[in-house]
């Protein structure tokens, strides 16, 4: 047991004459102080975050390391939105290798920090892919790119931002949503709301909820969109409910808040999976959008992302850039250069993007299969209920509709891991474990309804 320091000990002579020298300067101080010094609180042994308590897992990556407890050789994992293989591996795609071997070999470059608002041609190509390369917004220099951390990065940054600079603190958020969406807004000072969104009924979209929230919102309010792929129930509005969706906010001043984080990923199609935000950009009112490029370049763990905020002005966008410097630098200081030095080699050059295209495709078809193959596979067995949702829905996730009690059910006998509101990641299946979650759903649909 380590003795208690006494006052001889060499520092606490040190405090002592300081304080005796305070005392003899300041007539307030008592002449008999003693300084004991003690590098912790508390007597030996203990901690002074004794109290902390023991946090909840996160609920999406709880999954996984639940998952990775399981000595079981045939669990799966179908909690976490990251892209597999066929063969149920991570995928690097061919032309991120090149791109970085590209960068590897360039003598020239160096590791110094990027600005506050990140690499410059990384922040051009980025609001070009989400806008369009002929974006009146981005010709009339009215938007504002800032490289963040990925989506989330982008997303908290916005959202703190706003809560500085706008005039409503309220953001709407769809029902059910990104289980980070909640916490990201109320951490950035919002006030966070939902509004309706998905029809349990029909696991499809709850328009008309949606419609009504929109309308009762208070004029100016914030609503969070997801540009395409909504996650986590993958059902998105038709081109013509996103024009109703766009009329409405307009008309009550809504400021729209797009999270891209699936471009080129639902669809196969960049341009496609864009539409909603062009759509909004090209009415000339204000928007922000959060890009994400973990699903759509593979770059999960480079943390790649950039929010471009579209104003009415270049004069206004160049002050609202001044002061998204200001929530970045205490925040961040400036973001990391490999992972967007990457993506700008990629799209700056035009065979590279092609290339990119034809593997961002393959990576969306083999999940559009994945789709067709447990559809028809549940149809095979007979399995009640319809689930033409799986083939309806779209991007990484489908909404299967299956409950906790089901989710648990599956875990527990099929060894299959997944989020406890019935989310599967369609990106973590192969047509070698489809008959197996097949399976384990028509058991879970049969005897635990």
């Amino acid at each position: 047991m380590r003795p208690e320091m006494t006052s001889s000990s060499p520092t606490d002579r040190r405090l002592n004459a300081l304080v005796r020298h305070l005392a003899t300067a300041s007539p307030v101080m008592e002449s008999q102080t003693t300084v004991t010094f003690s590098p912790t609180a508390g007597s030996p042994g203990n901690s002074v975050f004794s109290h902390v308590v023991q946090a909840p897992e996160d609920p999406i990556l709880g999954v996984t390391v639940a998952y990775n407890k399981d000595p079981s050789p045939l669990k799966l994992n179908l909690g976490v939105g990251a892209y597999r293989t066929e063969e149920g591996k991570p995928l690097v795609l061919n032309v991120v290798r090149k791109a970085e071997q590209m960068l590897v070999n360039d003598r020239s470059r160096v590791k110094e920090y990027l600005p506050i608002v990140g690499l410059a041609e990384f922040n051009k190509l980025s609001a070009k892919l989400i806008f369009g390369a002929d974006s009146p917004a981005i010709r009339e220099n009215r938007v504002t790119t800032v490289q963040c951390l990925s989506g989330t990065g982008s997303l908290r940054v916005g959202g703190e931002f706003l809560a500085r600079h706008y005039h409503q603190r309220t953001i709407y958020i769809p029902q059910p949503t990104w289980g980070n969406h909640p916490k990201i807004f109320t951490l950035s000072g919002l006030s966070v709301k939902t509004y309706r969104y998905y029809d349990p009924a029909t696991r499809g979209l709850n328009f008309q909820g949606l419609m009504e929230d929109l309308g009762s919102a208070p004029s100016g309010a914030i609503v969070l969109l997801h540009a395409c792929a909504h996650n986590p129930t993958g059902v998105d509005p038709t081109l013509q409910q996103w024009e109703q969706i766009r009329q409405l906010m307009r008309s009550k001043a809504l400021l729209p808040f797009f999270d891209s984080a699936y471009q080129g990923f639902a669809s196969g199609n960049l341009d496609t999976d864009a539409q909603s935000i062009r759509m909004f950009v090209a009415d000339g009112g204000e928007c922000f959008v959060a890009q994400s490029y973990a699903k759509n370049m593979g770059l999960y763990g480079e943390r790649v992302g950039a929010l471009s905020v579209v104003c009415r002005t270049a004069d206004v966008a160049s002050r609202v850039e001044s002061q998204l410097k200001l929530v970045t630098r205490p925040m961040f200081s400036n973001p990391p250069i490999h992972g967007a030095s990457i993506v700008a080699t990629i799209l700056k050059d035009r065979n590279m993007y092609n290339e990119w295209t034809i593997e961002l495709k393959a990576m969306a078809d083999r999940i559009i299969s994945m789709r067709k193959e447990l559809f028809d596979a549940l149809r095979a067995r007979g399995t009640p209920g319809d689930w033409s949702h799986i083939i309806k829905q779209i991007g990484m996730f489908t909404f299967t509709g299956l409950n906790k009690e089901q989710v648990a059910f599956m875990t527990r006998e099929y060894h299959i891991y997944m989020t406890s509101d019935g989310r599967i990641s369609m990106a973590g299946l192969s047509s070698k474990t489809v008959p197996h979650l097949a399976d384990a759903i028509h058991a879970a649909v049969t005897r635990m309804s």
